[in-house]
């Protein structure tokens, strides 16, 4: 579908959450000439005016109402606690913005199906900010792939683990705003195994729950047709070094630490040479996801090619598969 207004001109966004990933968004996005940073918003007027200070945005909003009434904004970047995504992005997106809303996309895979429904009978654009995929390392991986340099791909492994000292008030420990390991950290593999090889037709899972009942580790096999597989580690009980692999019968990748962010890889081939790949990225690299917004738009398209809605939903079916082997659940679920 195509109906959503075209534009030429950089889009002007509004953000609304006030928290680190938001002000590396506000960062990346100056260093674009495809968007501009026009508002924020928070609940809290006070936090509100902070962020804006510190992001040097023009003006800002108390609610996220006032903030989706404005005229002078084309699109909107949801970054509040993963529980209310749901909630916020309906109202974002029937005002009729184009919305880029932070992963996990959702809590689960039917509020993901009712965001993508909505989106599509109002013919606004949506995508998840999985910023991950936009990036040039994850450009030239797709295209290896598809030029067949690595022959079949038989394993993929990812690792997204970050200590976090244990805090009951902060988020990542909060039952009630979705945290843990599972969806704020290993939907990063996740979604790179989907990239890679698709759908999984097998999932098994563990989990190591922490004293909040929030998972604080979880492990995740995925199995494949004709016996391929992909192996996800997440942790917010260890530091782990970030790398990732994807092994194929004529050749490997091996993607350096902190493969998720803008970072360099060695393809080797079953012989033993090598191939280096290094793409210096100013920022911290989310700057590429507002660019696919913003071609998006420009092109009529109500969501990206590259991370389609319909696989930004079989993702978040594949975390509920995952939950529900360990009995992970949220309150209100």
């Amino acid at each position: 579908m195509t109906t959503q207004t075209q534009t030429s001109e950089p889009l002007r966004w509004g953000i609304l959450g006030t928290g680190g990933i938001a002000g590396m968004f506000a960062d990346d996005l100056r260093l674009s000439g495809a968007g501009e940073l026009v508002a924020v918003a928070s609940r809290s007027a006070e936090r509100a005016a902070a962020f804006a200070a510190r992001t040097s945005a023009p003006r800002f909003h108390a609610g996220h109402a006032e903030l989706l009434a404005s005229d002078d904004i084309d699109a909107v970047y949801i970054a509040v606690p993963h529980t209310v995504h749901r909630d916020v992005a309906v109202a974002a997106i029937e005002s009729g913005k184009a919305v880029l809303v932070e992963k996990p996309f959702t809590v689960n895979r039917a509020q993901a199906e009712e965001l993508v429904k909505l989106a599509r009978s109002h013919g606004v654009f949506l995508m998840e900010a999985m910023w991950t995929r936009f990036l040039p390392h994850m450009v030239r991986i797709r295209e290896l792939l598809a030029q067949g340099r690595l022959g079949d791909v038989r394993l993929v492994t990812a690792e997204h683990g970050v200590w976090f000292r244990r805090n009951p008030a902060h988020r990542m420990f909060d039952p009630h705003l979705g945290g843990g390991a599972l969806l704020d950290l290993g939907v990063y593999p996740l979604s790179f195994m989907s990239m890679v090889l698709g759908p999984p037709a097998s999932v098994q899972a563990a989990t190591h729950f922490g004293d909040t009942g929030v998972d604080g580790q979880t492990a995740v096999v995925l199995g494949y047709e004709q016996g391929r597989q992909a192996v996800a580690t997440t942790s917010m009980q260890a530091w782990l070094p970030n790398r990732a692999t994807i092994a194929g019968t004529d050749a490997r990748i091996d993607i350096d630490t902190m493969w998720y962010r803008a970072t360099t890889f060695t393809l080797t081939a079953r012989t033993g040479a090598t191939e280096r790949f290094e793409f210096p990225v100013p920022g911290s690299g989310l700057r590429f996801q507002t660019e696919e917004v913003a071609r998006c738009v420009r092109a009529g398209l109500l969501e990206s090619p590259v991370l389609p809605l319909d696989e930004v939903c079989q993702i978040m079916g594949t975390m509920d598969e995952v939950r529900a082997q360990v009995g992970l659940r949220y309150p209100g679920e």
